[in-house]
């Protein structure tokens, strides 16, 4: 699959071209079907997109978010998504959007996947735009390298929804979208920054197995090409 990269001169302008781009997105998708959908990473990298998109003027009481992956924490959880979302992007003009979160209190993290899968069916598909991010592993969403859903995951014709993952990596067990999930979203974007994530890119790029780059799998086989922003 043909993936694009556009650099940008610094974050700023980043975070602000891909608020512009993600908002004309979501209004089209409101404008031709009612509503829209928009699934989004953590982590520091989206803080100052997430800011600028809350700002913009779009019909947001229309428009469901999720997230691409989750630790299986509570919301309240500093190292949770959820809070991260709602800190950043549910606010200002974006507060009256629909969330629909990953995490659901059960007695394991795989109960916990089958809520969210359920609670997560509800969103029309496929997403009208996901937003990835890249770790210096190469691991997004929750694929990890070695993972131990990690072939499940990536599995092309597996089930839409959510399953957990652990790995060495991750922390705690997590969350996640399948690629099946992700692939299909009419504006799918890989959003990076800095000059080693650069580095891992290109490495990603490079021939080798997805299982050790799992990020190889969207950057070759998603069904919509990949769109890449970068600022140093």
């Amino acid at each position: 699959m043909v993936s694009t990269l556009k650099t940008f001169g610094n974050s700023n302008k980043l975070a602000n071209a891909l608020a512009d781009e993600v908002a004309s997105a979501l209004s089209s998708a409101i404008a031709a079907r009612g509503q829209a959908s928009l699934a989004v990473s953590g982590g520091s990298t989206p803080k100052a997109f997430f800011k600028a998109l809350s700002n913009h003027d779009l019909d947001w009481g229309k428009v469901t978010v999720t997230l691409v992956d989750e630790r299986y924490v509570p919301a309240d959880n500093e190292r949770s998504n959820h809070l991260l979302v709602a800190q950043n992007l549910l606010q200002n003009k974006a507060a009256v959007a629909e969330f629909v979160p990953l995490y659901y209190p059960a007695a394991s993290v795989d109960e916990g996947a089958a809520i969210a899968t359920r609670e997560t069916a509800k969103i029309p598909t496929p997403f009208d735009v996901a937003i990835l991010g890249m770790g210096g592993d190469g691991h997004t969403a929750s694929f990890f390298p070695g993972g131990d859903h990690l072939a499940q995951a990536l599995d092309a014709s597996g089930s839409r929804g959510i399953i957990s993952m652990k790995a060495e990596g991750a922390g705690e067990p997590r969350l996640t979208f399948t690629f099946s999930s992700l692939s299909d979203a009419r504006l799918l974007v890989l959003h990076i920054e800095g000059e080693s994530k650069k580095q891992v890119l290109e490495k990603a790029q490079a021939p080798g197995d997805e299982t050790e780059m799992p990020i190889r799998a969207v950057l070759r086989r998603a069904a919509t090409p990949v769109q890449i922003v970068w600022a140093p």
